[in-house]
Parts: structure tokens; C-alpha cells; sequence
């Protein structure tokens, strides 16, 4: 039984704020273990946007009507509560609104990249990057003549942390690391690869896609030189993601996206930009998103990120347990603990992962089947795909045990 303390989640009055947990499909209750690719939104969230566009819709930076000075205060505020909500002390000069994790990595792979990597470069990147990193990179560096290395995975899922010492090195410019793994569920040590690449005078992008929903994070306590995330993971809207950068780094990268609204002058022959972060988002912004995903804040915070830490500890640990118990279960990465995440990847014997999640979703149980945009590192598994379950704050024992109910049906029809 789990231990119920004053710190434990309150899941049930957590539900009520899910109406689409409520859902079913052909008189089954859903099960919602998706929450890796995306998670659910909440009812405040859902309402501080839909109170946005019934009582302050307008652009932003654009007029001097009431309803435009309202909404350009939301989106400026919008910056700053997130970037405290990751640690970030320079408020939103250190915090880019983008529309999610990918593209803020193409930000500074086009802004910093192709001016500042070339032939003898290299970049430093993980056997487990989600393929908004590793794609990202590899192009930017066929472009520029600059090499990609990947640290090793060892055979418990963990980085193999002596094969990261070798490979950054002085030829180093940019390491870029994935927080937490959307397919091993593994907590990396961002903090070591931020203290190698700093050793050696280059920078490092972690993509935190994958933390930022589920834990306490301080960039500055990581020493990130960028750091992203994405609202929809973190029971926020879809069409928002978060950049932090160091604000240094911000002032010298040219943006690479141009238009309007992030400029602060034009003439025929030239344009000068606008400061940090609005020289990086032109054109008109994600202005309800970025309302929804400071309620999204408000609303994790208001619960607790180290609660939510612990129940997905919980649940994870259970749903390792329990599917450990069959010899016909793998499952790839570390074993719960303090370096592994609410995320449980596998395979079961017989049944390829596809039609696995087919016959969940018979159950009303929604898991992922697939590569989770890690092809590299599913080829190095000896895998083409695995099937993903993945726990957030509103899920229960209960729900895995559905899971497992479901597995038991699919061992029984491919037997």
C-alpha cells in the first residue's frame, strides 16, 4: 500500500479538475497513460484562456487601447512567472516564448549555430536525444562542417559519464543533453555535462521537455546556458514552448525568424531589432497560450512539484514491479530511484508494441507504441519499437492495474 502522507497528491480531488478523465469509449473508463507525448489540461487553465479571449482578446505591443495594454501586460507577465518558475532570476529578458521544445532548439541551432560552428567544431549530443535535438544538430552541422558525437548509453539506460569526459573537449562548442529521458524515463546528471562543457569553454542546451512537468527545476543551479520546455507536457496549452538563455547569449545571437513586431527600426536598407526576448518572436504571439501556461505554473505550483515527484515515483515503481514479475516483460532504462522518471518503456514477448497499444485502446487505455521519436537510440536497443506508459499527477494504482489487465489480454490472444 503507498504511504499516505500531508504530502501526498490528492489525486481524486486533483480528477475533479479533468473533466476528460471522465470520458468513456464503448462503456470502458479511460485510461490516460500518454502523458509523456502530451498531458491534460486542468479547468483553470482552461478557464484563465477562455476568460482571456472573452475579456481582453487583442494584440499585443501594437496599441494603445485598453484591451491591447491588457493583453501586452498578460504576455509580459506571462515571461516573467516562467521564468521563475524554472529559477531564471533575469526575468523575461532571459525568457523566449517559441511554439514548443523543437522549435527552440532550431532557435539556437540557426541563431547561435550557423554563426557560430564550422569545420573542427563539434557538438556534443546523447545515444537518447529526442529527435528534436539529434535531427536539429545533425543538420545544423552538415551546414556548417561541424561534427556531432554521442555519449554513450550503458546497458542500465544510465550516460556513460567517463565516455562524456572523453568526448568534450576543446574541439567542443555546444553539448546538448535531453533532462530526462521520453524513452528510458532516465534523470541525467545535467549538472556534471554543464560543469565538462564549461571546463572546456563551450555550452550546453538541456532539453527539459521531459523535468519541467514533473520536478523542481533551477537553471541556474544546473548552470544551463539554454534550457527548454513545452507548455502541453506541463498541463498547459498546445502552440507554446519556453526558451530560457542566458541573457548574454540572448543579446548576441541574431534572431532567424524576421517580420514584424520585433523590430526597432526599418528603413529600405536596413532593420534594427528590438531587445531580448521580442527581437526572437515575431509577428503576432501565442498571447492566449502564453496566458495558459502561466496558469499552468500557478497550477503545479499551487500543488507542488516535489508531491508530483513523489506520486510519480510511486506509480512508476508499482507499474516496474508488477510487470517485472513476468519473464516475458523488457524494459529499458534504469530502475526506479532518484534517476529515473514517471515514464515506464517495454516490450512483451510475441506482441509487437503497435498492436499492443491497439488492444489498450480496445480497453479505453491510452498508451504510446512506436520509436517516441528516438530512432537512434531504439537501434541501439535492437529494437524497432516499444510501448510507453506514462504517469502525471492525476493518474492511480488502479490505472496501471488496468494496463496490466490489458497485457494480460494481449499475452493471451498472441499465445
Amino acid at each position: 500500500m503507498s504511504r499516505q502522507t500531508a504530502e501526498t497528491v490528492d489525486v481524486e480531488a486533483i480528477r475533479e479538475e479533468y473533466p476528460i478523465l471522465e470520458r468513456e469509449f464503448d462503456g470502458e473508463d479511460l485510461v490516460y497513460l500518454d502523458n509523456a507525448a502530451t498531458t491534460q489540461t486542468p479547468e483553470p487553465v482552461v478557464s484563465a484562456m477562455s476568460d482571456y479571449y472573452r475579456e481582453q482578446n487583442a494584440n499585443v505591443h501594437r496599441g494603445i487601447h485598453h484591451l491591447s495594454q491588457e493583453a501586452s501586460v498578460a504576455y509580459e507577465d506571462a515571461h516573467d512567472r516562467l521564468a521563475e518558475f524554472v529559477g531564471a532570476s533575469g526575468g523575461r529578458e532571459e525568457m523566449v516564448f517559441t511554439k514548443n521544445t523543437t522549435e527552440s532548439e532550431n532557435l539556437v541551432a540557426y541563431a547561435w549555430g550557423m554563426r557560430e560552428l564550422g569545420p573542427g567544431d563539434e557538438v556534443v549530443l546523447t545515444e537518447m536525444e529526442h529527435h528534436a535535438s539529434l535531427v536539429t544538430w545533425q543538420q545544423i552541422a552538415k551546414r556548417t562542417g561541424a561534427d556531432c558525437r554521442y555519449i554513450r548509453v550503458d546497458d542500465d539506460g544510465r550516460l556513460d559519464m567517463d565516455h562524456a569526459e572523453e568526448l568534450i573537449g576543446e574541439d567542443t562548442e555546444m553539448v546538448s543533453a535531453v533532462h530526462v529521458s521520453n524513452t528510458l524515463g532516465t534523470i541525467n546528471p545535467v549538472s556534471e555535462l554543464a560543469d565538462l562543457a564549461h571546463a572546456n569553454d563551450s555550452y550546453i542546451f538541456v532539453d527539459g521537455a521531459q523535468a519541467v512537468p514533473n520536478q523542481p527545476v533551477d537553471v541556474e543551479a544546473i548552470d544551463a546556458d539554454f534550457y527548454a520546455f513545452s507548455g502541453h507536457k506541463m498541463a498547459g496549452p498546445t502552440g507554446i514552448g519556453c526558451l530560457y538563455g542566458k541573457s548574454h547569449l540572448l543579446e548576441e545571437m541574431e534572431p532567424y525568424l524576421y517580420g514584424g513586431g520585433m523590430i526597432r527600426k526599418v528603413t529600405f536598407e536596413d532593420s534594427t531589432w528590438d531587445e531580448v526576448p521580442w527581437k526572437f518572436e515575431p509577428g503576432t504571439p501565442p498571447i492566449a497560450e502564453a496566458v495558459g501556461i502561466h496558469a499552468a505554473a500557478d497550477y503545479l505550483d499551487g500543488i507542488g512539484l516535489e508531491r508530483i515527484r513523489e506520486h510519480e515515483n510511486e506509480l512508476v515503481t508499482y507499474a516496474y514491479d508488477r510487470l517485472t514479475e513476468h519473464d516475458d516483460v523488457e524494459i529499458y532504462g534504469p530502475e526506479p530511484g532518484p534517476d529515473r522518471g514517471g515514464l515506464v518503456s517495454f516490450n512483451i514477448d510475441g506482441v509487437h508494441a503497435h498492436d499492443l497499444a491497439s488492444i489498450m485502446n480496445d480497453h479505453a487505455v491510452a498508451i504510446r507504441a512506436g520509436d517516441h521519436c528516438t530512432q537512434p537510440l531504439h537501434d541501439e536497443l535492437g529494437v524497432a519499437a516499444s510501448a510507453r506508459a506514462s504517469f502525471y499527477l492525476y493518474n492511480t494504482r488502479e490505472e496501471v492495474d488496468a494496463l496490466l489487465e490489458g497485457i494480460d489480454d494481449a499475452r493471451e490472444l498472441f499465445a
